[in-house]
Parts: structure tokens; C-alpha cells; sequence
């Protein structure tokens, strides 16, 4: 029994004199603090992929951009999904390799030194369902890659994102068209009343010229020109064969109503020669001596009570 009870009090006594040397050694040790930054990068991991940093991180040496970019759709973008959805990391890729090299440009996607087709796909990754026909188009084909026109990081004050505002953006490459809209008859674009993607799709469609397409392609003027839309009951072969670019030029001209040929006249008689002859059309038809087609013959573009478009 004394063996037993001289063993109890040892090891009694080990513990205490264990408790207390542990108690010693902890309080010598420098106490573990968890620094928010810490915890912020620890939440922010869970949330991205492996290599993602965030905006956040990206923002701490490109402040000029990231302070113009607060107004960006592309940032209202990632805040309406809890910035999860355009952020610099979906454009430029994964930033870890970028940041812990100490800003290595080689570990980055940089857009704007990248080639047009590398810009354009990384674009399209987001936007392909609005421009499925750009790759098509002869901008792509040219080169024309979307930051030739677009500031990514530009305000949204901006329409869409353009460099410079239309026309003068179009005229940069278009200047062969530039000329057309000083005529004495022309398309107020100039004047800012029309813009060029009013009637062109800049970012490709089946059409020539990247007309824009629609079911019925004189759409693109009667939704301006409303009066000559129809439909009608006695319809003008030409305005749905060759449509409105068989009489009229778009851009401007030197001719009234934007006219192909000084006289109307001699626009009708391109189909309408010969006429019959021994009638009043018979004597000089056609010719600018006569009176203008026109003249009786007032619904050119189609009628709802003559066949021939008499008044």
C-alpha cells in the first residue's frame, strides 16, 4: 500500500512539473496573429481558380486603370454576379505567375500588344453570341482587330467603348468614302443625324459592304423612308429586284434625291427602252428633252391603285 501510494504522488508530481514548463514554454513563444490580408487572400482562394488573384491584387500597381474602370460595363458586369463575372483576370488570364514574379509582362496576356486574332478570340469568348459573324467580316480579315476600335478600359460614358466618336472613327480607314458626305446631296452623317452603323454591321453580316441583314434588305432605308415601304398592290419590279442601290447611290451624290444619273429620265429609260413607240412616250423617250417620267408616273416605288404608278 505505501509502494502504492509513494507511486501516485511521482507521478503527481511529473504532472505539475510538466503542466508548468509547458505553460512557460508557450508564453515565450511569439503569439500567432492572423492578419485580415491573410484572411481576405485565404476567403479570395476558395472563390477563384488556382492562379487567380482578383482585381483587387490587380489594382494595387495599375491603379490608373483600375480608377477609370469603376463606370466600365465590363466591371458593372462582375458587380452584378458578385465578382464572378468580367474582371481583368478574364481578358488578361490568371495573374498569380504575373504577380509573384514581381510584375513580369512575359507572365501576362497583354492585349494590347498581342496579335488581332489573339485579341479577337479573347473577345469573342464573351461576345460571340452578339457578333457571331465577325470573323467573317472584312474587318477580321483585314486585321482589324476590336481594340482598332474599342477602349476596353474605357468609361461607359463612351459609346460602346469607341476610341473616337462615329464618323470620324469609320474615316480613319474609309477615307475614300469621306468625300461622298461633302456632296451637294448626302446622308446628314456629317451633321450627326445619321451614323454609319445606322445602316452597316461593323462586325460582319451575309451582306456586301456589311449591309446589315434583314428579312427585307430595303429595310435598311424604308425604316427611315417610310413612305416608300409598302406594302403595296402593284409593286415596281426594280425596287424588289435590284432594291433601293438600283436608282439611288447611299452615301451622297451630285444628284437630287441622291440620284445614280443627273436625270430621271434617263434613270427610268435603263429599263425602259425602248418604250412604246407611236404613243406620248414615242419622241425622244427617255431623253432630258420631255417632260420627267415622274411627272405622271408619281409612284415609282410602288402603288396601291394603278399598275402603271399613275397618280
Amino acid at each position: 500500500m505505501k509502494r502504492l501510494l509513494l507511486g501516485l504522488t511521482i507521478c503527481a508530481g511529473i504532472g505539475c512539473l510538466w503542466s508548468a514548463e509547458t505553460a512557460v514554454a508557450l508564453a515565450q513563444q511569439p503569439a500567432t496573429v492572423v492578419a485580415p490580408k491573410v484572411v481576405a487572400t485565404q476567403k479570395n482562394s476558395a472563390q477563384t481558380p488556382n492562379g487567380f488573384v482578383g482585381s483587387e491584387t490587380c489594382a494595387l500597381c495599375h491603379g490608373d486603370l483600375a480608377k477609370k474602370f469603376a463606370d466600365n460595363p465590363h466591371s458593372k458586369l462582375a458587380l452584378m454576379h458578385d465578382g464572378t463575372g468580367a474582371t481583368c483576370e478574364s481578358c488578361h488570364g490568371p495573374g498569380q505567375a504575373h504577380v509573384e514574379s514581381g510584375g513580369d509582362v512575359t507572365k501576362i496576356l497583354q492585349l494590347s500588344k498581342a496579335s488581332p486574332k489573339v485579341v479577337d478570340t479573347t473577345c469573342l469568348g464573351c461576345h460571340a453570341g452578339a457578333h457571331p459573324n465577325f470573323d467573317r467580316s472584312p474587318h477580321a480579315k483585314a486585321g482589324v482587330s476590336c481594340t482598332s476600335c474599342h477602349s476596353v478600359h474605357s468609361p461607359g460614358s463612351e459609346d460602346n467603348l469607341l476610341i473616337a466618336a462615329q464618323p470620324k472613327l469609320c474615316y480613319t480607314c474609309h477615307t475614300d468614302i469621306k468625300p461622298a458626305f461633302a456632296e451637294p446631296f448626302h446622308h446628314r452623317v456629317d451633321e450627326g443625324l445619321v451614323k454609319c452603323s445606322d445602316c452597316h454591321d461593323t462586325h460582319g453580316t451575309f451582306g456586301n459592304n456589311q449591309i446589315k441583314s434583314t428579312a427585307d434588305q430595303n429595310m435598311i432605308c424604308t425604316k427611315c423612308h417610310t413612305e416608300t415601304r409598302g406594302p403595296f398592290v402593284f409593286e415596281h419590279a426594280a425596287v424588289k429586284a435590284e432594291g433601293c442601290l438600283g436608282c439611288h447611290t447611299p452615301h451622297g451624290s451630285q444628284n437630287a434625291r441622291l440620284l445614280n444619273v443627273p436625270n430621271v429620265n434617263q434613270l427610268c429609260n435603263q429599263c425602259h427602252s425602248p418604250v412604246s413607240g407611236g404613243t406620248v412616250h414615242g419622241m425622244n423617250a427617255g431623253s432630258a428633252e420631255v417632260v420627267p417620267c415622274v411627272s405622271c408616273h408619281t409612284m415609282i416605288h410602288g402603288s396601291n391603285i394603278n399598275p402603271a404608278f399613275l397618280r
